[in-house]
């Protein structure tokens, strides 16, 4: 016995390894359960596929989102009595431009307006801007699509011309070089208080910020002008603050504080969609969660495969461990068989879901022409296309839990297999 002990084979031999291969590969005449491992593969494989799928898109969306919310609205916003004071506003700007990680302050006037068209009349929303100021906003200025900057900003307080949404001006019924006329609610200051105010606007230029809810509603409109226009005359509505890194907003708070001076009030804009924000985090997190309970469920049907396989193979584990196998043997075989199931449709849903993340537009394409229907309504989810991102430690996440989700499936039928009396086994053969 102690001659036998000192000659077994190691842990996870080759021996072991080639048995294990070998029942996964047997035919069903043999005594094999090929048909429920190539469905328990296909199963394994799709639920990560559609997991690493779907959390890209999440993330995509996520990320498109927030690139073009923060690019268009900014990152931080300082408001208070000190925007009364044109002094004290112009200092606070330069000081807060030179806070580190701070990279553009700028005064704005938001306000809302009607807008006449041939076509329509609609709500819109007026944002005034420095030409400079307007220039350094990419997701407006890097996205003109028709016309251009030039003249914005030129002639008596401003001048007359105005960029507007590519959506707004073809609800309008206007273009490039057309006229829109503006009605302002609180425009015209009287001794009886505000009077609407009207004014037509040369249309100089279109934008797609590719985001339907400012394509379809924003005008630019130069600054003096839209203070003149909406009765703002020396103020503005806020002080418009960008960052080189939005996520550190809140660490800069303070020194935008102490920039701003004690009369400022600072918020940034995790503050300002703070509802919007924390439901999509909640809504990523429960998506993930159920998506990991299909993996899972996809895990359990090795269970049926490998109780199939035990049932069948009973003969040859009594014969296996007659011969000198010990228990922990026949264990490490059908966790082997079992893990053989998992890591290969683990591997080939890898596969899958990381290809169709990064070809998602061309497939999106291809599904469009062919089915003549858009699958990503720009008026529906705000973007203009299908996004995706793949985060690599996520997929790290995702095939760590499929893999750990498949070993401990091979456990109970492998525990089993280990069990297995050969007396019994051997009885009626």
């Amino acid at each position: 016995m102690s001659d036998l002990a000192s000659t077994r084979a190691a842990p996870f031999g080759l021996w072991e390894r080639m048995l294990a291969g070998r029942y996964l590969r047997a035919k069903r005449s043999e005594g094999g359960v090929a048909l429920i491992s190539i469905i328990s593969f296909t199963g394994i494989t799709l639920a990560v596929a559609v997991l690493i799928i779907v959390m890209s898109v999440m993330n995509g969306f996520r990320s498109e989102l927030l690139g073009k919310i923060l690019g268009f609205n900014g990152h931080a916003f300082v408001t208070g009595g000190l925007l009364d004071n044109a002094a004290m506003r112009e200092t606070a700007v330069q000081q807060i431009a030179k806070v580190p990680g701070v990279t553009q302050a700028f005064p704005v006037v938001d306000a809302q307006a009607i807008a006449m068209g041939p076509n329509q009349v609609t709500g819109a929303m007026v944002r005034g801007l420095t030409p400079k100021d307007l220039n350094a906003t990419r997701i407006v200025a890097g996205n003109i699509t028709k016309g251009s900057l030039r003249g914005f900003g030129e002639g008596d307080f401003g001048g007359n011309t105005v960029v507007v949404g590519e959506r707004l001006a073809e609800q309008l019924g206007v273009k490039v070089g057309d006229d829109v006329t503006l009605i302002s609610p609180s425009g015209g200051a009287t001794a009886f208080g505000g009077t609407p105010l009207q004014k037509s606007y040369v249309v100089g230029a279109l934008f797609s910020a590719g985001m339907s809810q400012y394509d379809q509603a924003y005008i630019f409109m130069p600054l003096e002008q839209a203070q003149l226009f909406f009765g703002r005359e020396g103020t503005v509505d806020a002080i418009e603050i960008r960052v080189s890194d939005p996520d550190k907003a809140p660490q800069l708070k303070p020194a935008i504080q102490r920039a701003a001076g004690p009369t400022a009030l600072v918020a940034d804009w995790t503050q300002r969609d703070a509802s919007y924000w924390g439901a999509l985090k909640v809504e990523r997190n429960v998506m993930r969660l159920i998506l990991m309970l299909l993996v899972v469920i996809a895990a359990l049907n090795i269970i049926s495969s490998l109780v199939m396989l035990v049932k069948n193979k009973g003969r040859d584990i009594a014969i296996l461990r007659t011969m000198g196998a010990g228990q922990g043997s026949i264990l490490r075989i059908f966790v082997m068989a079992g893990g053989a199931i998992g890591a290969l449709g683990t591997a080939a849903g890898l596969a899958l879901g990381a290809l169709v993340s990064i070809y998602i537009d061309p497939i999106q394409r291809v599904v469009e022409a062919v089915t003549g229907q858009a699958v990503f309504s720009s008026d529906v989810y705000f973007l203009s296309r299908l996004p995706a991102k793949v985060d690599w430690l996520e997929v790290t996440i995702i095939v760590s839990f499929s893999l750990a989700a498949s070993l401990l499936c091979t456990l109970p039928p492998a525990w089993r297999a280990s069990r297995l009396d050969p007396v019994e086994a051997l009885r009626y053969e």
